[in-house]
């Protein structure tokens, strides 16, 4: 998913493709661009990279192959039209310097300017052993990921808001600075799943799309180097995603519940349910199941777990 919608943009041509490891004379000078030929160092399996403070190198690793392009519609659809196609191999990653219709949950369109966020998208193939009901857990998984990447990269306390966004504090105010997009293509056997994660970097409050989003940058950021932020987040994801298949989709096994539930903004608030077809549900978010399912008290003893649905955290009284 992609953070906070503005309206469907144009959908472009073909990704025009960048080794970004330069700016030309007219960047944006507060917006470098990435640099590919660093990343794909740092990241790629069968090359050797720095392992974390008091390790020696690390080889291999989940990140197969990584393609940086200067402009796209949106990286998710990209990786889904490849899959439809083609054999894309698990750890695919695809980075868009600029994009200009990103989709979010419920095919909300999303833009923001070329170099201000972080738009990434990698193919992950879990495998039979994991059980389907298992699945719901990849957004959530990519939450604990990144959060968890930004609070050690970026020095950003970042809240999650079931099932995929990314929360922070702007001005005293929870905002949206990142979501999440995980599609599911093909079967168990040979199937894969896409996984988007789109942040807000260095937008200024000018360039918001809504009130309600925010940026790093915003949130008082100690690093907004998109490179080191990139890198970080990638390996966290790695990390978490190994431990979770390690554990075949168990998330109370490899501690992926007991993570998301500490870091949940959605728990113990009171909150609308915005469902599929256009009904609601309002009550108290009092868990995460086994499953990634948020489980709603209804009151009178009613209990009612959410597979899907679009959460309002509602204001006392509200």
């Amino acid at each position: 998913m992609k953070p906070n919608s503005s309206g469907n943009g144009p959908r472009p041509g073909p990704a025009k493709p960048t080794e970004a490891t330069a700016p030309g004379p007219w960047t944006d000078l507060d917006r470098p661009p990435l640099n590919a030929a660093a990343l794909r160092r740092a990241l790629l399996s069968g090359g050797t990279r720095a392992g974390a403070a008091g390790e020696g190198p690390r080889t291999g690793g989940l990140w197969s192959d990584l393609e940086i392009v200067e402009e796209t519609g949106s990286t998710n659809s990209d990786l889904v039209r490849r899959l439809a196609h083609e054999r894309v191999a698990e750890g695919t990653v695809l980075v868009a310097e600029r994009q200009v219709a990103g989709r979010g949950r419920l095919d909300r369109g999303w833009n923001a300017p070329a170099r201000s966020g972080i738009f990434v998208s990698v193919v992950l193939r879990p495998g039979p052993e994991i059980e389907p009901h298992r699945l719901g857990w990849m957004p959530l998984l990519a939450g604990v990921a990144t959060a968890t990447a930004l609070a050690r990269t970026a020095g950003v306390d970042t809240a999650l808001k079931w099932p995929n966004d990314l929360l922070a504090a702007v001005d005293g105010e929870e905002r949206k600075i990142g979501g999440i997009l995980a599609e599911r293509i093909g079967d168990r056997h040979t199937g894969a799943v896409v996984l988007g994660i789109g942040l807000n970097v260095t937008l200024r409050a000018d360039e918001l799309p809504v009130p309600q989003a925010g940026s790093l940058r915003l949130a008082g950021a100690l690093n907004t180097d998109r490179d080191p932020l990139l890198r970080a987040v990638l390996r966290s994801v790695e990390e978490w995603y190994g431990k979770w298949r390690d554990a075949e989709g168990d998330a109370a096994a490899c501690g992926l519940l007991e993570t998301y539930s500490a870091g949940c903004a959605t728990l113990g608030r009171q909150v609308r349910a915005e469902l599929p077809g256009g009904n609601h549900l309002v009550g108290e978010a009092v868990a995460v199941d086994g499953d990634g399912r948020l489980v709603l008290n209804l009151g009178d003893g009613v209990l009612e777990s959410l597979d899907a649905g679009d959460i309002v955290h509602l204001r006392p009284g509200g």
